[in-house]
């Protein structure tokens, strides 16, 4: 009976490692805006006219980046959660004389809503970084045949 209960519990596992590779991304990238975050704020007060704007309009995509690789990490922290509850109830099947199955399949089907949320969250974040890095026409010199 244990043998099957770890045999059922091994597919939310993997869930549970593809989220925490996802969860290690995430962290790697927010890293990444957080120091961005700190070179503009202490060039932010040196710098006038578009100079600044320019400055402004990159703290506040910085500042977006920053909520949602946040509300990314926390919806997947809550279905690791989740995935570690589903896990929980699959080896207490064995000790309670009661059917597990239906909070086996509420927490199970939480975690993937929630993992499936974080990983919108993250396609948003890298529609805003990629709109940050446009690079201008002018530097791409379009009227030069190379």
């Amino acid at each position: 009976m244990i043998v099957e209960s770890i045999q059922l519990a091994l597919a939310p596992v993997f869930v549970l490692v593809a989220i925490g590779n996802i969860l290690n991304m995430l962290a790697s990238r927010h890293a990444r805006v957080v120091d961005r975050t700190r070179e503009m704020q202490k060039s932010f007060l040196s710098t006038t006219g578009e100079d600044h704007d320019a400055s402004v309009r990159e703290l506040r995509m910085l500042a977006r980046r920053t909520y949602l690789i946040s509300r990314a990490q926390l919806a997947l922290v809550l279905s690791a959660i989740a995935i570690g509850l589903c896990v929980v109830a699959i080896f207490s099947s064995q000790f309670v004389h009661a059917s597990t199955e239906p909070l086996v399949a509420l927490c199970f089907a939480l975690a993937i809503g929630l993992l499936l949320w974080g990983l919108v969250l993250f396609l948003m974040e890298t529609r805003v970084a990629s709109a940050q890095l446009r690079v201008p026409l002018s530097f791409l010199e379009l009227d030069r045949d190379l």
